[in-house]
């Protein structure tokens, strides 16, 4: 079964928009070309900047996670945002309605 990952960052405030947009859209260039993507998306719901992506396996996320561009948005992180992230198995992705629900309860603090 297919591996889903929720993140949800807020920013630290408004002068970091530029910076977190840099790494944010390089970042989802790199995850769309990653071995091992099945979909990825993006959406700010309540104020919160989201992605979904949706991976054939841990390893296939954990191969992007660690790598390029994510790996470069992930050092810069703790001075640009705060968030959560939540990943599992499941047999397809959440809708975006369910996307900040999940994101709130079972998200962990990184």
């Amino acid at each position: 079964m297919p591996y889903v990952s929720i993140t949800g960052l807020t920013l630290r405030g408004r002068r970091h928009v530029v910076r977190f947009w840099w790494h944010a859209i390089r970042s989802m260039i790199q995850a769309k070309r990653a071995q091992g993507i099945r979909s990825a998306d993006q959406r700010l719901i309540a104020g919160v900047h989201h992605t979904v992506t949706v991976w054939d396996d841990e390893a296939a996320m954990r191969a992007y996670l660690r790598s390029g561009p994510h790996l470069q948005a992930m050092r810069a992180f703790r001075q640009i945002a705060t968030g959560k992230t939540i990943g599992f198995v499941a047999e397809a992705a959440p809708s975006w309605d369910e996307v900040h629900e999940i994101w709130v309860t079972r998200g962990r603090e990184v």
